[in-house]
C-alpha cells in the first residue's frame, strides 16, 4: 500500500485558495445599461434629438467621434420593452458602430469585430467568425466540452456547458472542413463556407459499438493502461509548440459571482520527451470583474490557477491513476468501448481501494484502441476523504471562519492533428463550505478555472523570455489593473454559459484587463 505519490501532491499546492476577511471599498459600478430594457414613443426624430431623449430617460451621456453619425438624419423613435442595445443598433441602421460603458457614459465607436456573413455574401477580405451548437441529433440535449477543429489547421475549440462555440475564420480557411468530435459520437464534418449562417446547429449521432461481454472481459485494463504510458513517446509531440489558449476563473457564492478573470494566453508547450524545461505562458491580455459587497465579510480568491492548468496535463505530469507505482492502490474495471472519430476508446473506471486511509481519485479514462493515446479523462477526489486535505487546498483561512472542501473535480482532454496528440482543454470545479463562528448557516462557494487552447503552431516556435513570463503562482485576478473596453479584438474565446452569463449580466462590475 503506497502514499499519495509526487503528482498528487503538486496538484494539491498548485490550487490552495487564498481567503482573507476584507470590507468590501465603495466603487463606482457599470450597469448593464445596454442590457436593460426601454419603450420610447417619440415618433419621428433626428438622430441627435433620439440620443438626448435616451439620456434623459437613461441618465447616460453619449460619447463618439462627429464623423461616425449624421446627426440630422430622421429615425423612428418607436420601441417598445426593448432592450437598449438593440434599440441603439435601429436608430444607426448598420452593425458597423460598437456600444460600450464606462461610468456614465456611453461610448460609440467603430467595431473592430464583423458579424458573420451567409456563404453568398462572403468577402475574400474579411475576418468572420463561426458560431454555433452542438447537440445530440437524437433528444437535441447540448454537448459540453465537444471539440471542434479545423481539419488541416491546429486552429480549434470547445464548446462550453450548454454545448456552444465560437470561433474566428480568416480567409485562408474558407475552403477548410471543420471537424467536431464527441466522445461515443460520430464524427460530424462540415465545409467552412457552410458554417455561415444563423442559429447554426450540429446534430452528433450517437454510435452504440456491440462488444460481446467476454471480449470485455478478457482485457486486463492495467495492460492497457501500461500500453499508453509506453506510447506517449510517438503520440505525444517531440519537439516544443506554441499553443494561444483562452483562460477563465471565477468564484461563486451561492451561485452569485464575487469574481471573474478571463485572459488570451500563449504557452511554450515543451517536448513530451528529452526535454528537462518546464512549460511556459505568457498573458497576451486579460480582464476581471468584481462583484465584493459591503456586506461580504469573506472574499475567496483562487491561487495558481493558470499553474494547475499546466500541472493537470497528465501526459507530461502522469495522472496518478496512470502511474505505475500508484496502481496498486487503485481497482480498475473496463466498461465499455465508445466511438471516437473514426476509431474506438476503451472507458477504463478506476476508484481507490477500500484499505487506503488517503483521499485518491476516481473517475473514469478513455483510451485510443488503436493507438492507445489518452482522449480524454474527467476524475474527482475521494468526497468520503477529502476532508483530510484540507491544507493542502486552503490557505491563510481567514480567522473567525473555518473553511473545509467539499469537492475537487478535473476533466482533461487531448485533440489530434496530422496523427499527433496535444493538450485541448482543462476544467477544474472545487466545491467549498464556510462557515462563521457563531453563526448558524454554512456559506457555499464554487471556484472554477477552464483553459481551451484554439490554437497550436509548430514551427519556429521559441522560448519566451523572462520579462515575459505570467506570474501563474499568483493570485491571478490580483494582477489584472485596468479598464478595456475593446477587450476581444479578433481573439478566439470560450462563450460563457446561460448560468454564468445570467450572473454576468446581473453584476454590478466594471470590466477590467491585464496591466503590462
Amino acid at each position: 500500500m503506497s502514499s499519495l505519490n509526487g503528482f498528487i501532491f503538486r496538484i494539491f499546492q498548485a490550487i490552495p485558495l487564498f481567503l482573507l476577511l476584507m470590507i468590501p471599498q465603495k466603487t463606482d459600478c457599470q450597469e448593464g445599461i445596454l442590457d436593460s430594457v426601454f419603450t420610447f414613443r417619440a415618433g419621428s426624430v433626428k438622430t441627435s434629438e433620439a440620443l438626448d431623449i435616451i439620456s434623459g430617460q437613461t441618465g447616460y451621456n453619449f460619447t463618439y467621434d462627429s464623423r461616425l453619425i449624421d446627426k440630422e438624419v430622421k429615425t423612428e423613435m418607436n420601441f417598445n420593452h426593448l432592450r437598449l442595445g438593440i434599440i441603439l443598433d435601429s436608430i444607426f441602421q448598420n452593425n458597423t458602430l460598437a456600444f460600450s460603458v464606462i461610468d456614465k457614459y456611453i461610448i460609440i465607436s467603430r467595431s473592430e469585430t464583423i458579424h458573420s456573413p451567409s456563404p453568398d455574401t462572403l468577402l475574400p477580405e474579411m475576418v468572420s467568425y463561426i458560431t454555433g451548437i452542438i447537440v445530440d441529433e437524437e433528444n437535441s440535449e447540448p454537448l459540453p466540452f465537444a471539440t471542434i477543429g479545423l481539419k488541416n489547421k491546429g486552429r480549434g475549440t470547445v464548446t462550453n456547458n450548454n454545448g456552444e462555440f465560437g470561433l474566428k475564420i480568416t480567409p485562408d480557411l474558407y475552403n477548410d472542413t471543420l471537424s467536431v468530435s464527441y466522445l461515443g459520437y460520430i464524427r460530424s464534418e462540415i465545409p467552412v463556407r457552410q458554417a455561415f449562417r444563423a442559429d447554426f446547429s450540429i446534430p452528433m449521432k450517437r454510435e452504440f459499438i456491440s462488444i460481446p461481454e467476454i471480449i470485455i472481459r478478457n482485457q486486463i485494463p492495467q495492460e492497457i493502461i501500461n500500453k499508453t504510458v509506453l506510447a506517449i513517446r510517438r503520440n505525444y509531440s517531440n519537439d516544443p509548440v506554441q499553443m494561444t489558449g483562452f483562460y477563465r476563473e471565477g468564484v461563486l457564492k451561492k451561485k452569485e459571482l464575487q469574481n471573474y478573470s478571463e485572459a488570451i494566453v500563449q504557452i511554450f508547450k515543451t517536448s513530451y520527451t528529452g526535454s528537462l524545461l518546464g512549460d511556459q505562458m505568457k498573458i497576451f491580455r486579460s480582464r476581471k470583474i468584481e462583484n465584493i459587497k459591503r456586506t461580504d465579510t469573506l472574499a475567496v480568491r483562487l491561487k495558481a490557477g493558470l499553474s494547475t492548468c499546466l500541472e493537470l496535463d497528465g501526459v507530461r505530469h502522469l495522472f496518478d491513476f496512470l502511474n505505475r507505482e500508484s496502481m496498486s492502490d487503485y481497482r480498475y474495471r473496463l466498461s465499455d468501448i465508445v466511438t471516437w472519430e473514426d476509431e474506438s476508446a476503451y472507458a477504463i473506471e478506476f476508484e481507490q481501494k477500500e484499505d487506503i486511509d488517503q483521499p485518491l481519485y476516481k473517475g473514469m479514462v478513455y483510451i485510443n484502441t488503436v493507438d492507445f493515446a489518452i482522449l480524454h479523462a474527467e476524475f474527482e477526489l475521494n468526497p468520503a476523504l477529502i476532508h483530510k486535505m484540507k491544507e493542502s487546498f486552503i490557505s491563510n483561512s481567514s480567522k473567525g471562519f473555518n473553511t473545509w472542501p467539499l469537492s475537487v473535480k478535473y476533466s482533461v482532454s487531448y485533440r489530434k492533428i496530422n496523427d499527433i496528440y496535444f493538450l485541448s482543454h482543462v476544467r477544474g470545479d472545487l466545491m467549498f463550505s464556510s462557515k462563521q463562528k457563531k453563526k448558524l448557516f454554512n456559506s457555499q462557494y464554487l471556484v472554477f478555472f477552464e483553459l481551451a487552447i484554439t490554437d497550436i503552431v509548430q514551427k519556429n516556435v521559441r522560448r519566451f523570455e523572462r520579462e515575459e513570463l505570467a506570474p501563474i503562482h499568483s493570485v491571478f485576478s490580483r494582477t489584472i489593473t485596468s479598464y478595456d473596453q475593446d477587450f476581444w479584438g479578433n481573439q478566439d474565446f470560450l462563450r460563457p454559459e446561460d448560468n454564468l452569463l445570467k450572473a454576468l449580466k446581473n453584476m454590478k462590475v466594471r470590466l477590467q484587463e491585464f496591466s503590462e
